[in-house]
């Protein structure tokens, strides 16, 4: 298993290895203490969500507010889609840059996403079907989504005839307008968590 950190601070992508033969394929998908080692943030499992996307549906860019924040490990595990994450932390010195990573049912990577980064992704295939864990669970009242298609953060989507987004995301505001509203998080906060040790 191989971790890659991605430009965003924090922000890893994780290589597995396939292990083929003539029955199929075996894969460790994700592994506690490898990643804490890789990353030197440890990520316990709270919830694990799945979701179901047909081609052109873009879902994002969702986080949760911190504190608490929420860390998330996405694999696409049918399919294949383009994962997307948005440095959203104010004061950041990546604030509003975006990486754009190709996940897919053949190479089974996946991408760790530390709290206060906003994310999404797009499915290319036919049907996308995404599973991702989060160290925290779900807070509606915590919930953050931001205009997957804001001009000032020009996402690199991939090109599709017809994109299908949810009433939510499509009426989302955007970056500027969330910033204004005072509840993204962070980034001296979210650094100085890091430092001090692990989530209560």
């Amino acid at each position: 298993m191989i971790f890659e950190e991605l430009g965003l601070d924090g922000v890893h992508l994780v290589e597995p290895k396939v292990h083929g033969d003539a029955r199929g394929a075996f894969v460790e998908l994700f592994v506690g203490e490898r990643l804490h080692a890789a990353t030197g943030r440890p990520m316990e499992v709270a919830q694990v969500n799945c979701s179901v996307s047909r081609r052109g549906t873009i879902r994002g860019i969702h986080l949760t507010a911190a504190p608490p924040g929420e860390a998330k490990y996405v694999t696409c595990v049918s399919g294949s889609i383009v994962d997307m994450v948005v440095d959203v932390r104010v004061g950041s010195p990546t604030y509003g840059a975006s990486v754009a990573i190709p996940l897919d049912d053949v190479r089974r990577r996946a991408v760790y996403i530390p709290a206060g980064f906003g994310h999404g992704f797009a499915a290319v295939s036919e049907t996308a079907v995404v599973a991702y864990m989060c160290d925290r669970v779900y807070t509606p009242g915590k919930a953050i989504s931001i205009d997957p298609l804001d001009p000032r953060l020009a996402l690199p989507w991939p090109a599709m005839d017809d994109i299908v987004l949810s009433d939510k995301d499509r009426t989302a505001p955007t970056l500027a307008q969330t910033e204004a509203l005072g509840v993204l998080p962070s980034y001296a906060d979210l650094r100085a968590e890091v430092l001090s040790g692990p989530r209560a």
